[in-house]
Order: structure tokens, then sequence, then C-alpha cells
């Protein structure tokens, strides 16, 4: 390696992150600094990528995790040929800029993902080792790998803090994800102070515990160490590896080694001592000629993404059927007419929703070779394996179901990584109680337009006897709050399988299936009307009264319905499966469905009342649980609590009078 010149590159970067944070009073400086030689090394020697096709298939991922550093990979970035200009850098962290402050996958060229909640960037680098591996067994022939690429990921002391990379991890060393390389900077340096403050572990024999290779660089500076270090990890193969970097976070600078140099090393008087210790004298913003010609002439394989193209032209030449199935998946296109699969269920068909929901995934599996499920340790329960998918494991990669453990939150990262690498759609299961453990990841997903389904189970006090522990309350009204996350609650069987249509075709965000555990009656209107989020499912000549339910209770509303008719009261019974889908639609929609001049209006819902106001109006009434369930048989519990037909009956009747 050309130590002086790739010497020089560290500290033009180290510069760069001075000199943004400092011109936008606010960053993070310290671990860009540190992190500056193995970011060189890295980019220059090992990563495959090109900047002028950011998105091809066979790049590899580098993911920072600590992604407070972003400005170590916006230097990165500049200087290595991508569309992030030096005057991009020094709008860091301003308004519409293509450098925020955390990296966000759609707003810069380059970016993997959306990092900065510590812990996800190294949990979501699982899954999308996960995608490669699975990718190159189905794909790769013996005369053509198509899928074989690295996924690198640098994180801190945070990170390996947070829970979720607990489990993520331990699942990157039971699968043997031996393409995965993470990197630890060991600078030893939290927000309050040392990490001796709270931690006294051996972060690296931790990882040697799970299963991984495990690497310590003395030195997290010395360049030659750590590409000794990256070449180790190449050649194990069979398990993934953590780096540990003994860094020193803000490098040369009066805050090295302490908490202060975390954040924003700002002031003429910091900046002026930081460049003096490294003896620059450039104005600010500053990459110098021969820099700049240097990182030109060291990119790695500038062509890698045409010569890629061309092999897989050869490979569609013998292998058609593979070929074409491989560009679908990267495309996140649905076979045609695939929809003319989705069952339907008869009217007098009773069943839970999960069940319809594992039907509906028994007739779109096969027939959408990308759709890769899971569950956390409740696959029975949630209905999400499919008879012939294979289990995804470390001797069977060509596996589409991966069971994840009792790990919620790991599981929601790594499926986030999976649909962030390209090539698959991922969908995972549990409880809904327990999508609580989940939910920094749900919500990150929702943040990158991620097109994940989660599969959510037990959505109720229906499930009975496992009691207040298990039964949701608020968590419905907790996902509905989450932008850009559509919550799909469906009635019955044949909504399910709508629900299932909406969130496939998708491609811009994730959704949430919540489904029951105990049977509801098919209805038998049509429901059609569900894929618009809200829809008139039973009305009456000019209806009096509206009915607002989702899923278990909207049959409950259609019972109230029947009651009322025979009374000679008219009423409308409006099914609600998705809020969010249901708001996407034209005002002139969503007036025909809630007209504005009935205001007598009954909604119902086993869950938390917070928001059902938006569509009852201070003057209607919202029926659900703002309590905590009880331990019973699901029947019981519906009459205990009230959430009856009568209950509703009566409520509309109250309204009327």
């Amino acid at each position: 390696m050309p130590l002086t010149e790739m010497k020089r590159a560290a500290d033009t970067v180290r510069m760069l992150a001075v000199d943004a944070v400092n011109q936008a009073n606010s960053g993070h400086t310290g671990t860009a600094m540190a992190l500056a030689d193995a970011a060189l090394v890295l980019w220059t020697q090992f990563l495959r990528f090109d900047p002028q096709q950011p998105q091809w298939a066979n790049r590899d991922r580098f993911v920072l995790s600590n992604g407070h550093a972003s400005m170590l990979q916006y230097a990165m970035l500049h200087l290595t040929g991508y569309d992030v200009s030096l005057e991009d850098i020094r709008n860091f962290r301003q308004w519409h800029s293509n450098t925020p402050g955390h990296p966000e996958v759609h707003e810069t060229a380059g970016i993997e993902m959306t990092t900065g909640p510590l812990g996800q960037g190294l949990s979501s680098a699982v899954g999308m080792a996960v995608a490669e591996a699975h990718l190159a067994s189905v794909y790769n022939t013996d005369n053509f790998n198509v899928v074989d690429h690295y996924t690198y990921v640098f994180c801190g002391d945070g990170d390996v803090m947070e829970g979720v990379s607990h489990e993520a991890a331990a699942l990157a060393a039971h699968w043997k994800l031996g393409k995965l390389i993470a990197f630890f900077d060991d600078n030893k340096i939290t927000i309050d102070g040392g990490t001796d403050l709270a931690s006294s572990e051996e972060v690296l024999t931790r990882f040697t515990a799970y299963g991984w290779h495990t690497i310590a660089v003395e030195d997290g500076h010395d360049m030659e160490a750590i590409h000794a270090a990256i070449e180790a990890a190449r050649a194990e193969g069979d398990r993934p590896t953590m780096i540990g970097l003994r860094t020193h976070i803000g490098l040369k600078s009066p805050a090295q080694d302490t908490s202060k140099a975390h954040g924003a090393l700002t002031g003429d008087e910091m900046v002026t001592a930081i460049k003096s210790a490294y003896g620059w004298e450039y104005e600010p913003f500053t990459v110098p000629e021969d820099v700049r010609e240097f990182m030109h002439d060291q990119r790695v394989e500038p062509a890698a993404s045409q010569t890629w193209a061309e092999l897989f032209k050869e490979y569609a030449l013998a292998n058609p059927v593979l070929a074409a199935q491989f560009a679908r998946g990267q495309k996140n296109e649905l076979p045609e007419e695939w929809a003319d699969a989705l069952p339907t269920f008869d009217a007098d068909v009773k069943q839970a929703t999960r069940a319809a929901s594992g039907k509906v995934l028994e007739k779109l599996v096969p027939i959408i070779p990308y759709l890769m499920g899971g569950s956390a340790d409740l696959t029975g329960s949630n209905n999400t394996l499919v008879k012939g998918m294979g289990m995804f494991q470390a001797d069977s990669y060509e596996g589409r179901y991966l069971n994840y453990g009792v790990r919620e939150h790991g599981m929601a990262a790594i499926s986030n990584g999976m649909a962030l690498h390209g090539g698959l759609r991922p969908y995972s299961g549990t409880f809904l109680i327990f999508s609580d453990y989940a939910r920094g990841s749900i919500r990150l997903g929702a943040l990158m337009k991620q097109p994940v389904v989660w599969v959510f189970t037990h959505d109720s006090i229906g499930l009975g006897e496992d009691g207040p522990t298990h039964q949701p309350i608020s968590q419905i009204a907790g996902l509905r709050a989450i932008p850009n996350l559509h919550v799909f609650r469906p009635a019955d069987g044949n909504e399910t399988a709508i629900g299932w249509k909406v969130a496939l075709e998708r491609t811009d965000g994730p959704t949430a299936l919540i489904l029951t555990r105990q049977g509801l009656p098919t209805l038998a209107a049509d429901v059609s009307g569900a894929e618009r989020g809200a829809y008139v499912l039973a009305d009456s000549d000019d209806p009096q009264a509206l009915i607002l339910a989702t899923g278990s209770e909207v049959s409950v509303a259609m019972e109230a319905y029947e009651t009322l008719k025979a009374e000679g009261i008219a009423t409308r019974v409006v099914s609600m499966p998705s809020w969010g889908i249901f708001e996407e639609q034209s005002a002139e929609y969503r007036d025909s469905v809630l007209p504005r001049h009935i205001t007598a209006r009954v909604s119902i819902e086993a869950a938390a009342t917070l928001g059902w106001h938006k569509y009852v109006g201070s003057y209607g009434t919202a029926i659900g649980l703002d309590h905590f369930g009880a331990s019973a048989p699901a029947k019981t519990l519906f009459e205990k609590f009230d959430l009856t037909a009568e209950r509703v009956a009566e409520e509309v009747r109250v309204l009327l009078s």
C-alpha cells in the first residue's frame, strides 16, 4: 500500500469532518477522525463499488452503524467519486442538503441504509449478509457467480451495547455468515465518559462466544495492521468477523480520548489547534490536488459494475429462467397475474385471520420465489411457514424460512437489511404484543421506505386465557402513529387476502397485518373495497348513523346493524382495515364512505380508543379498551368488557335520541 499517500488522504477526511462540523456548529467530529484510517484501507484496497452505478446488484455493501460519524462517510463518498460535492459537505446538516446529520438511504448516493439509532446498522447488516448468502445459493451456478460480495459495517461501543445487536450477532454466527465483516471502534469513550462507567465486558470475547471470528488490532490507526486484519477476515469464510480497532477518538485534537470528542469539536481555537497538530495549512473544505489524484487512481475495480453486467449477460444466455427471476426480484416486480392465485373464502367458513393468512401464503410462496419469511419462535402460531420453503441454515442457504428464535428486535432489523439489500421480499411474524420489542426497527424500516410485511397475530383480548401480559391494548394505536407504516386489520379471510395483496404491491414502505387468534365469520358481502382502506360494508337508504369497525369487531358491528335494522333504524357499517390507506384516497372517496352530514357515529375496536375520534368526531362514541385485559376465554372477555353488538346498538340509539 502507498502508505504516505493514504495517510495524507485520511487526514483530508479528518479535516473535511472538522470543517463541516465546525460550519454547522453541530455534529460529531471525534469518531470520524478516529476511523479515517480504517475507512481509507477498506475503500481503496477492498471495497468493490462503482460511483456511476451506485445500486448495481453485486456491489459490496458498507454500513456506518455508528451513524453519528456521518461526515466520515460523506468525505469518503466525495473522495471516491460519488455524487457528493464539496458544496454538499459545506451544507452538512442543512435544510434539503444531501448530507443530513445522520446517513439517510434515500438522500445520498452510496448510502446503503439510514443509521443513527445505535445497533440498527450492525443488525441490518446481518440481514444484508443473509440476502447475499441466500441469493448466491439460489442463483449461482458452476460456471457463474453472479452473487458474490461482502457486507462491511463500522460500529462503536454504543452499537454493541444495544440489545438488538446481541440478538442479530448471535444469529449471524449461528448462520455462519462468513461474508459479514464488522469493525468495532474500540475507543473506550461514551457521551457520559469512559465506557468503564457502564461496562466491564470484553467485547471481542463476547463475539467469540457467539461464534464470530475475532481479530484485535491494538493500533487502530496502523493501516498495515488493518489491511492484514481484513485479509484474514476474508480468508475465514465460515464465520462472520469482528475486527476490534483500538482507536483514539478525536485523534490529535485537544479533546482526544475524552467524552468531549464524541460531539462537535468547534470554535476557532479548537479548529486551529487540530489543524496545527496535523500540519494542515489549507483553507477550509480543501482537498489537495495530489490527494484527489491519488484517490482517483486508487479506486478498486472502477469498472466492476460493467464487468458484472457482461457476466450477467452470459449468465442469462445460459440460464434464462433464473436470470429473469433474479431480475424481477431486483426490481421488486411481482409475477404476472400473481393476484389470481389469492384464495377466496366461502361465506360459511369461520376461521381466524391468522389461519387465512397462512392459506394466502400457501398460494403465494410457490409463485413468488423471492418471498422469504420467518418468525420469532412462533411459527405454528403465526402460520408463517409454508411446506416446501426449506429452512435457511448454515448448511442450507437456499432455504426461504428463517427461525429467529425469541429475538423480535433482531428479526425486525434483519428483515430491514434483507429488503435494503434487494432481491428479496421479507416477511416476519410474532404476536402483536411483542411488536413493542421490535418497534425501533419497525420505525426505521418505515423511515427507510422498506417494503417488509409484518405478520402480527393474537391481536386482542380475543387470544383469551393467556391474559393481560399477552393481550395488546395500545399496540395498534402505537403502530398507526408511525408515519409510512400501513396498519391493516382485516375482518375475515377475504379481507386478509386483500391485506396481503396491498402489502406486496407496495414498494415504498412496510405493512403490518394485524390478525386474530379466534375464529371469525366470513362476511357475506363484497369486501373488495378493503383495498382502499375503508369501505361501506352494509348500508341503508338514508342512513342516520355510522358504525365503524376493524378486524374481529366488524362482525360485531354487523350484528348491531341487523338489530337496528329490525327496529327501523337505518345505519351504515364501514369496515376500516387500514386508516393509512384510507387517508391516501381522494377527499371525494373519503366523504362518500363517511358522509360529513352524518354525525351520529359509533366505532368499536378491541383496543385503545386513541385516534378514533378523528373519525367519530366529538359527537360520536368510540367503544374500545383503555385498560388492560384479563385472563378468561375470549367470549367471556368480550362480554365482560362490553364489546358487544348490544352495546353498539345502544350507543347508536343514545346518539339518535
